[in-house]
């Protein structure tokens, strides 16, 4: 990732299966329009026109892994960027040119090249092979510099908001009360300044040490322009005609202690607001599903996922996919779900637009990778921080259904704010403390 910058980077991990990537092969594009409604569909058609030509080189001494396209989709399917979003329109995702597939136990480099009409195949291979070792040799022989990441105070832009959020809460529960929406997903931005443009690969890496059990991403289209973060749940994992997901809805802090963790835990499992919450996600998700598989499967019962800021319910899906189904026509379908969106999801989506006072882009949108054959996985683009020009802004959200209460569900907010904040400080980018928001 050091080796790539000032190309399109990405990193992508959970646990010790990770893949990191750098320069552009090729990539997709997409912004509002004609085809908006249709915007997987078009990504796939895009992403299978590239991949349509064969290889007739020389094989590879190592089998290569299939290419893979990296990226994401804005969470609105009208989406039209804002300057803060201004590189990441309604859908874009690269083919790397150099890509490193690793585990605990090593890994895999593979360069990547689309051959230009009338370039001799062989000649090409010779090419790529020479480059390929040129990478290989530089990044085994690099040592990397240290530099000081000791925490330093950084301003951060303080607006008040309370009294905002406390309102939007208020007419949200308005519109649960009248029944217009059983839930809503209502989210905030806080916005911390930096002194200096830092590099967004350092905290991605402090997030992953952090919350290995999260689904950790990095995505820079562009050099300084990066989303990141820590995702609990996965929305689609494709694997052939396998599908898996987690729904992942109804919050409570992880405590201090194990006692104290193991006794909220507890305190959400018997909760009768977080259990319909998470209900909500988890049967309308298996509805959605219906149209693209022979059979859905699910947990009778959800169990608590922890993580080290913040626990939740969570349920895990399985089905098996109807012929030709891919990743992208199964996000189709489920995007967005509940627990990023709410219920009934139309009605929820024009709450949303009319109460928060930012444009969310790509926060909660689908974020992941796909390869030619339809497999991949997609998480939302949740615990998330946007990095540009120097500046992080911070996002999170909290379902407001019947009884939700304003200052709980701010604290919840600021929860999740702290795998971000806590990977800036490690960083060395930003102070833990620091309350304002935006």
């Amino acid at each position: 990732l050091q080796f790539g910058k000032g190309s399109p980077r990405g990193f992508w991990a959970r646990e010790g299966r990770w893949f990191a990537h750098a320069g552009e092969a090729a990539g997709i594009l997409l912004s509002a329009g004609p085809e908006s409604p249709h915007r997987f569909q078009e990504v796939w058609s895009k992403a299978s026109h590239i991949l349509s030509s064969p290889w007739n080189g020389p094989a590879p001494d190592v089998p290569s892994p299939a290419p893979r396209f990296f990226g994401g989709f804005a969470f609105r399917e009208d989406h039209t960027p804002d300057p803060v979003w201004s590189e990441f329109p309604l859908a874009r995702f690269v083919l790397p040119e150099l890509e490193l597939m690793g585990s605990d136990g090593g890994g895999i480099l593979t360069l990547r090249k689309l051959l230009p009409p009338g370039e001799d195949p062989a000649k090409c291979g010779r090419e790529m092979d020479a480059r390929l070792r040129a990478v290989r040799d530089a990044l085994d022989s690099s040592v990397r510099s240290e530099e000081s990441r000791d925490p330093r105070e950084l301003p951060t832009r303080a607006e008040p908001m309370r009294e905002t959020w406390d309102d939007a809460i208020h007419r949200a529960l308005s519109g649960v009360e009248e029944g217009t929406v059983s839930k809503v997903v209502m989210a905030r931005v806080l916005v911390v300044g930096s002194g200096a443009a830092g590099d967004p690969v350092e905290v991605a890496l402090a997030l992953w040490r952090a919350n290995s059990a999260s689904h950790v991403f990095l995505f820079e289209p562009v050099a300084g322009q990066a989303l990141l973060g820590a995702a609990p749940e996965t929305v689609a994992t494709v694997e052939g005609n396998r599908f898996r997901a987690t729904a992942v809805a109804g919050s409570i802090s992880s405590g201090s202690t194990e006692s104290e963790r193991a006794a909220l835990a507890h305190r959400l499992l018997e909760s009768e607001k977080e259990r319909w919450e998470h209900r909500v996600s988890v049967e309308d998700m298996m509805d959605r599903l219906q149209g693209v598989s022979e059979e859905v499967r699910a947990q009778e019962e959800p169990h608590v996922l922890t993580l080290p800021s913040i626990q939740h319910l969570e349920t895990v899906m399985e089905a098996t996919l109807l012929p030709g189904t891919t990743v992208l026509s199964v996000l189709e379908g489920l995007h967005p779900t509940p627990a990023v969106c709410g219920h009934p999801r139309d009605r929820a989506l024009e709450l949303i637009l009319k109460e928060e006072p930012f444009q969310r882009g790509w926060y909660a949108g689908p974020v992941g990778w796909f390869d030619g054959e339809g497999n991949g996985v997609f998480v939302p683009a949740l615990r998330s921080a946007l990095w540009r020009g120097g500046e992080w802004r911070l996002f999170a959200g909290a379902g407001i259904v019947r009884g939700s209460d304003p200052a709980q569900e701010w604290e919840e907010t600021r929860i999740k704010f702290q795998p971000v904040l806590r990977a800036l400080s490690e960083a060395g980018q930003a102070n833990q403390g620091g309350g304002g928001s935006r």
